[in-house]
């Protein structure tokens, strides 16, 4: 595992680096053409297993492209093609995540702050998820009122107001004193026990139909008390993976179901309260069952106008095959003006043997890599913080994160936190995505122009060897050299 003092070094990397490629980054926007043969001020940022993270370097003068023989290797960029706009990145603050920062030292819990939304020294997040009441990451199971009270009158979020709703109050703060618009949604896992057909938050069950106004006003409460608290709510999505039966809280809506839910229920009790401008994520469950989801419920005509877009996770890859991104593509060109949003990925089975696995950020890499090439307009992680044990889960599904306490309340940067920060770093809220292929398959690349007109390249080497490739940006080229297994974000 990694000691104290690795990952102060890491934090002081990451500060020393973030400083610098962020402070060219906040100097007078380039125009948004290509570079001009000769440029300068551009930099490469490279992370790879067994060297510095986020060590930047400047990157040679662009020349007049010429033309690429087969046998070079190469990414091309053409920035006149342009496709979606650039939501955010960020993570989740759960009951587990609120509980393990609660054990860092002061210095440490203020290293969090910095290390999530600094701009320039950490991740610059924009975004965060939490939950409406409790769900597996957390030492326990909970709701809001007591049990039968179709009222409501005993809501209470006091659960929350011990550990949770402060650090979300940390977390805007520091994004605020950095000028960062942070959106903060909200994904309930299970409706209380009695308002299910078995009787239980965990494994599974359906809202009985009796409750669906009921469970829509412990909704509208939800937002209000967390509004009351200073938690502002961009938006909430409807259920959280509605079609997964887990041992912990969960519940199933039917894509029928969870479209009368909101066009019938939640949406019209929003408006009622007037909360009709949140946004409202449909599906947040994984790729595979999307392109049906977003057909049934995007046509609905009374629950369409109250979607913002629809969410997915990672997670179907438990069948054992690969990650469905050709159905983010597809959901894509069909409904080109719906937002599809990454909301929720993490490594499973936690082992502490793999904490510093370069794996794991490699994994991060081409998930984000792939995501966004087909459409994403932004990448949500889950827990932002769990313990040496990945944890508390009171269910004992133990994860990774990009960031765990040590057992003496030291922050442990991990492979993870790196590969996020090749993205969030160095491609903004607004930013636009161009056009960005490779001639071979051991190279992924994306490429963002942000709205100050500079470019943002992430390209991701998969091979166990370094790589000397040319970098197209529209007929103007440069070489450039990538490690083995690196990730790579090229700036300018």
């Amino acid at each position: 595992m990694t000691t104290r003092r690795d990952a102060m070094r890491l934090l002081g990397a990451a500060t020393l680096m973030g400083g610098q490629v962020a402070v060219a980054g906040r100097t007078a926007a380039a125009p948004a053409t290509a570079p001009a043969a000769g440029a300068t001020g551009w930099q490469v940022v490279t992370s790879a297993p067994g060297a510095d993270r986020f060590a930047a370097r400047p990157l040679g003068a662009f020349q007049p492209a010429g033309q690429p023989p087969e046998t070079d290797i190469a990414v091309f960029v053409d920035t006149s093609k342009r496709y979606q706009e650039v939501f955010g990145f960020g993570g989740a603050v759960t009951d587990a995540v609120a509980e393990v920062h609660a054990t860092l030292t002061p210095a440490q819990q203020q290293a969090f702050l910095a290390a999530y939304f600094d701009p320039r020294a950490g991740l610059g997040y924009n975004i965060l998820r939490t939950t409406i009441h409790s769900s597996d990451f957390g030492s326990g199971s909970y709701t809001y009122v007591r049990d039968g009270d179709r009222s409501l009158a005993s809501f209470s979020i006091a659960p929350d107001l011990k550990l949770r709703v402060p650090l979300l109050r940390a977390a805007l703060a520091a994004a605020r004193a950095h000028g960062t618009d942070m959106r903060v949604f909200a994904s309930p896992w299970s409706a209380p026990a009695w308002m299910k057909s078995n009787q239980s938050m965990l494994a599974g069950g359906s809202l009985l139909p009796e409750y669906r106004d009921t469970w829509a006003r412990y909704v509208v409460k939800f937002v209000q008390a967390y509004e009351q608290a200073g938690i502002p709510l961009w938006g909430l999505s409807v259920q959280n993976e509605p079609m997964a039966k887990q041992k912990w809280e969960s519940m199933i809506f039917s894509a029928d179901e969870e479209t009368r839910f909101l066009g019938d229920h939640l949406g019209p009790a929003l408006t009622a309260a007037g909360l009709g401008r949140k946004k409202v994520i449909v599906w947040d469950h994984n790729r595979d069952l999307l392109p049906q989801r977003a057909a049934t419920i995007l046509a609905d005509a009374k629950a369409r106008p109250y979607i913002w877009g629809v969410g997915y996770h990672w997670y179907e890859t438990w069948a054992g095959g690969e990650p469905m991104h050709r159905n983010v593509a597809a959901v894509h060109a069909a409904w080109p003006d719906v937002n599809l949003l990454m909301t929720e990925g993490c490594i499973e089975k936690f082992d502490p043997a793999r904490l510093q696995d370069w794996a794991n950020g490699e994994r991060y890499g081409r998930e984000m890599i792939a995501d966004l090439n087909a459409g994403s307009s932004g990448w949500v992680d889950w827990n932002m913080l769990l313990d040496s044990r990945g944890g508390p889960n009171h269910k004992n599904n133990f994860c990774f994160a990009p960031l765990h306490a040590s057992a003496d309340g030291q922050l442990v940067f991990t492979p993870i936190y790196t590969a996020i920060g090749h993205f969030s770093r160095y491609i903004r809220p607004k930013a636009r995505r161009v056009g960005a292929t490779t001639s071979r398959s051991t190279l992924d690349a994306t490429a963002f122009r942000n709205a100050d007109g500079r470019l943002a390249v992430v390209v991701m080497n998969r091979s166990d060897q370094p790589q000397r490739y040319r970098l197209f940006v529209d007929r103007q080229e440069v070489a450039v050299e990538i490690p083995a297994r690196a990730l790579q974000t090229i700036v300018g």
